[in-house]
C-alpha cells in the first residue's frame, strides 16, 4: 500500500508545475492546460485522502472538479477562437481587447 504522503508530494508537484506554467506562459492555450493540471492535482488529493479515511466524499467532490472543468474548457476554447478569429493571435501580451 502506497503511504498517503506520496500522493500527497506528487500532487503538491504537479499544482506547483501547473502554478509555473499559468505564470510564465504567454499562450493561452498552455495557460488553460496549466490550470487543468492544477485542478487535476487537487482531484488527486481529494481522491487520496477520500481513500485514507474511507469516506466517499472526496470522490463526489471530484466528480463536481470534474465538471466545472469540462464547463471550463469549452466556454475557454470558444473564448480562445473568438479572440484568434478577431486578433489572429493567442498571445496573453498582444491581446488588449479589454483596454480602452
Amino acid at each position: 500500500m502506497v503511504p498517503i504522503s506520496h500522493y500527497t508530494i506528487l500532487s503538491a508537484v504537479l499544482f506547483v508545475i501547473g502554478v509555473l506554467g499559468v505564470l510564465t506562459r504567454r499562450n493561452i492555450i498552455v495557460i488553460f492546460m496549466s490550470v487543468e493540471l492544477m485542478l487535476n492535482a487537487v482531484n488527486l488529493s481529494f481522491v487520496a485522502f477520500a481513500r485514507h479515511y474511507g469516506e466517499a466524499t472526496g470522490q463526489v467532490f471530484v466528480f463536481f472538479v470534474m465538471t466545472v472543468a469540462a464547463a471550463e474548457v469549452a466556454v475557454g476554447l470558444a473564448i480562445i477562437i473568438a479572440l484568434f478569429r478577431n486578433r489572429e493571435t493567442i498571445n496573453v501580451e498582444e491581446i488588449n481587447l479589454l483596454k480602452w
